[in-house]
């Protein structure tokens, strides 16, 4: 294939929500779906953007694990609380549509949170605390998912990646967003490492044995879903390096999204039946939004943040270090670099080739085949 694999936005944005209504979600929640796949791109993530398109979201609906429709169910609320079924809808439209109304209930009475279970993987967690920021709020979020990382001391993957994502609005261009997994790596990378053909980083997989498991990408990953390996949690293997902080952070993400939803956990969010064929992950999510007008107001708020970061990054560097980075202004930087299109690989192109033929989307040609 030809080396130019830059899609302007325009046509990939298009693309995507066609492909997703070819899919059956209708149109409005197509969009989206696709504005928070594409987000992930913009920022430089690319384990959860263009490249889980195909196996994660269209291959799902497919074989009848996630419904394409999203009824969206308040099963309990109060004036700032709310309690989600997601019916194994769309994540991402559930992830809208509770964030906003997790913010609408911070504008109101000063906080909000929303929980969900029985819902699907809904993209980069990030997109969720970006929307609060942008409202001038605090914002939180975090999702469990597919037991795959294994606790301090243990070799068995218990419990998912369970990012613990934080967003405060500053002054600055970009907000300050923590989105990360409380695992050193998560499964979108090791996928993407794959599909790049690099190597899974060392000590970011425990086998059975209680070892590092090195090596190809793809056998590291066969070995996480077959119960042989697992991903490590941050710190790494066993207490030198405080592996069990990034256990504990799990832990308290795994609650936030099961406890107060009475919501699926652990094992049973493997995507398996009894008789071990595919099932819907029933996954579970928390919003939390603070409105800082509730307290001494959003401009306050926003010099204050900024003042920090910025005293953070005036600090004494390392030797040969040239900045100090904050959370968020990596990916604020790369949406600036991407502002013609989004880099797509080899193997991406080949889905995104075979879905548009599947689904008879002529109108869209791509560089590549030029």
């Amino acid at each position: 294939m030809k080396k130019n694999n830059i899609v302007d936005w325009n046509t990939i944005t298009n693309f995507v929500i066609d492909s997703f209504v070819g899919y059956g979600i209708p149109r409005e929640d197509a969009e989206i779906c696709a504005d928070v796949l594409l987000e992930s791109d913009k920022r430089g993530i690319e384990s959860h953007g263009v490249n889980r398109f195909k196996p994660v979201y269209l291959d799902r609906i497919r074989d009848g694990i996630q419904n394409p429709v999203t009824n969206f169910e308040i099963i309990k609320e109060t004036p700032t609380t709310a309690v989600i079924d997601g019916h194994n809808g769309m994540g991402q439209v559930i992830g809208y549509k509770s964030m906003q109304m997790a913010i609408d209930k911070a504008k109101e009475y000063g906080m909000g949170m929303v929980v969900v279970r029985n819902s699907c993987h809904y993209g980069i967690a990030g997109y969720y605390s970006s929307m609060a920021t942008k409202a001038g709020c605090i914002g939180m979020t975090g999702t469990n998912a597919r037991p795959s990382v294994a606790p301090t001391f243990g070799v068995e993957g218990m419990f998912g990646t369970n990012p613990l994502t934080i967003g405060v609005p500053t002054d600055e261009d970009f907000d300050f967003n923590l989105d990360c997994a409380t695992s050193i790596t998560q499964n979108g990378k090791v996928e993407y490492y794959e599909r790049i053909g690099e190597d899974v980083h060392p000590g970011t997989v425990i086998g059975l044995d209680g070892e590092a498991v090195e090596g190809d990408a793809g056998e590291a990953l066969k070995k996480i879903r077959n119960g042989s390996a697992a991903l490590t949690a941050l710190g790494g293997i066993g207490e030198d390096l405080a592996g069990y902080k990034g256990y504990g952070y799990a832990m308290a993400v795994e609650f936030l999204s099961s406890v107060l939803q009475d919501g699926a956990y652990g094992k049973s969010l493997d995507g398996k039946d009894a008789d071990g064929n595919k099932s819907p992950y029933h996954l579970g999510h928390f919003f939390i939004a603070i409105d800082t007008d509730h307290f001494l107001g959003e401009d306050v708020c926003r010099k204050k943040a900024g003042d920090i970061i910025r005293s953070v990054r005036a600090s004494k560097k390392a030797p040969g270090a040239e900045r100090i980075y904050t959370a968020g202004e990596k990916e604020h930087l790369v949406r600036l670099a991407r502002k013609d299109g989004v880099p797509i690989n080899e193997s991406v192109q080949k889905e995104i080739m075979a879905v548009r033929d599947e689904l008879g989307l002529t109108q869209y040609k791509f560089p590549w085949e030029d």
